[in-house]
């Protein structure tokens, strides 16, 4: 069990790291909210971080925003829950439409390595502090 832990402790940080890199060469993440950038911040991202959902900002607030960042790439990172899901594709379809991609990798793997486990962003530096606990205590 706990070499199985171990593993998707260590695949986790390998996407982070990579996502840390990718942030550092410029590439913007949009997030939900505040709270998913503080735990990005704690987690070693120092880059530009747009938010998707802030009081009164509109979708078209959010792609103006993008464009303003002069980038031809943005990192998609927004909540892994159903409503996470469709923001990701709706804002991914009109960021696309804007002639900037939208990468989804980040946003995937993770994803795919925690599973139903987690539900949003904000909650990845407490899972990753769970996942710790639990590989130290098998």
């Amino acid at each position: 069990m706990s070499t199985h832990l171990k593993e998707k402790e260590e695949q986790i940080l390998k996407v982070l790291e990579q996502l840390v890199e990718e942030n550092r060469s410029g590439k913007p993440i949009i997030v939900e909210g505040q709270k998913d950038a503080e735990t990005l911040r704690n987690l070693g991202i120092s880059g530009q971080i747009i938010f998707a959902k802030k009081c009164g900002k509109s979708l078209l607030d959010v792609i103006s925003e993008i464009e303003e960042a002069k980038t031809s790439e943005v990192i998609m990172l927004l909540d892994f829950d159903r409503r996470g899901r469709e923001l990701t594709e709706k804002l991914g379809r009109h960021i696309e439409k804007a002639g900037i991609k939208a990468n989804t990798h980040f946003w995937l793997k993770l994803q795919s390595l925690v599973g139903r486990e987690l539900k949003d962003v904000e909650g990845l530096a407490k899972y990753m502090k769970t996942l710790k606990s639990k590989i130290g205590n098998s």
